[in-house]
């Protein structure tokens, strides 16, 4: 199939990265469709608002979202008020406990304010699956329910397991990829996106479509990123994120602490260079660069794109300055009384550490400094006066003792 140098475009732009493009030769009518009419596509991605916070795990689809609303597209940010109280089943091999209107309404606030930092506010249509799904009722469920087939249902493969392994599936769970495909008709979406775990949600969106006599969405899977751990996926639970309201100065310092290999796999899914700046970079390095320079390089743009440039090189100063044993410009300053007082205290009281056990270990293990020398004693008690108390490499306090 011969195609334009604008669709040829557009198609290697929304493959980038991608786990699937389903079906490709559906998206590519599509692209010409609106090449040939000047109507941009309606590009849809869902997110429940389960938690408060969006860590960068999550703006893998969003990068997506905004590459393809460079190209002029329509995309609509969907909060997922009314799914959210199902709970999505996706991955789970047990019932996720729906939260209650209030913590969505909670979640809800923010996460529009934080996809803003990767979506163009101005391009973007947001919306709220409760606009739909409320009035739709009992009998408006009902009629739905009977458009899909319980055996359809069981293809997917976390009820087939825990269905096999004798676990509870509640009836309930049946409606999420129903109500997320109904999204699809109600929004009549060219395109949805999502991660790897929502293809079974996003090919019930089109057989919906079909139901309802519209023409069906294209999906569009994307990998789910690996944390900095580099093996299991980027998670809150698992401690291995980078949230995105985080001040720059752990962004920053957080992008570079991930191993070389995983940085390519950050650069395709998170930078918004090109593949041919990404590749030049790689044969640069290849070449005998150090990598490390790429690696900044990556946590400069993360770092600038949810702060902004001048946070991005005050970060890199401050990694810099606590590399060499500096202490950055800016410290919390921390006032105690009770001199002397133990250096497990100082640290307990000035939140360098959870616990006086905890410091004790801290101490043990060489990771405490006062005034940039290393603490060796446990039994240290520090006279009045005023102490620069380090942590670690990142954790500092100016603390006054009197």
């Amino acid at each position: 199939m011969s195609l334009s140098n604008s669709v040829g475009r557009a198609l290697e732009i929304s493959l980038r990265g991608a786990d699937e493009l389903l079906p490709q030769d559906e998206w590519v009518r599509k692209l010409q469709r609106s090449e040939a009419t000047g109507t941009p596509l309606r590009i849809k991605l869902g997110l429940d608002p389960t938690a408060p916070d969006i860590h960068i795990g999550h703006t893998v689809v969003l990068n997506k979202m905004r590459q393809l609303q460079d190209l002029g597209h329509r995309v609509i940010f969907l909060i997922g008020d009314f799914t959210t109280t199902i709970g999505d089943p996706s991955g789970r091999n047990s019932t996720r406990p729906p939260l209650t209107r209030e913590q969505i309404e909670a979640n809800a606030q923010t996460y529009y304010k934080q996809a803003s930092l990767v979506l163009d506010p101005e391009k973007t249509e947001i919306r709220y699956n409760s606009e739909w799904s409320d009035p739709l009722g009992a009998r408006g469920m009902i009629q739905l329910a009977a458009k899909y087939t319980v055996a359809r249902m069981m293809e997917r493969d976390d009820f087939n397991k825990r269905f096999k392994a004798g676990q509870s599936i509640s009836v309930h769970e049946f409606l999420y990829p129903l109500m997320q495909g109904y999204d699809s008709v109600a929004l009549k979406s060219d395109l949805e996106l999502g991660g790897t775990d929502q293809r079974f949600n996003l090919l019930v969106g089109r057989h919906l479509q079909q139901e309802y006599g519209q023409e069906p969405q294209c999906i569009l899977t994307m990998p789910l990123l690996e944390g900095l751990d580099g093996v299991e996926k980027m998670s809150k639970s698992k401690n291995n994120y980078i949230g995105i309201s985080e001040d720059a100065n752990t962004m920053f310092a957080k992008v570079l602490s991930i191993s070389d290999d995983l940085m390519w796999r950050w650069y395709t899914l998170l930078s918004f260079q090109s593949l041919e700046q990404i590749a030049a970079l790689k044969a640069e390095i290849e070449g005998g660069r150090n990598p490390k320079d790429a690696k900044v390089a990556l946590a400069k743009e993360i770092t600038a794109r949810f702060h902004n440039a001048a946070a991005a090189d005050a970060a890199e100063q401050d990694f810099i300055n606590r590399s060499k044993g500096g202490v950055p410009d800016e410290i919390p300053e921390v006032s105690l009384s009770g001199a002397p007082l133990g250096i497990a205290q100082v640290l307990k009281q000035a939140n360098l550490a959870p616990s006086t056990s905890e410091g004790n270990r801290l101490i043990d293990g060489g990771g405490v400094r006062i005034d940039s020398a290393v603490v060796s004693d446990k039994a240290l008690k520090l006279p009045a006066g005023s102490y620069v108390v380090q942590v670690g490499k990142r954790k500092f306090a100016r603390v006054t003792l009197s």
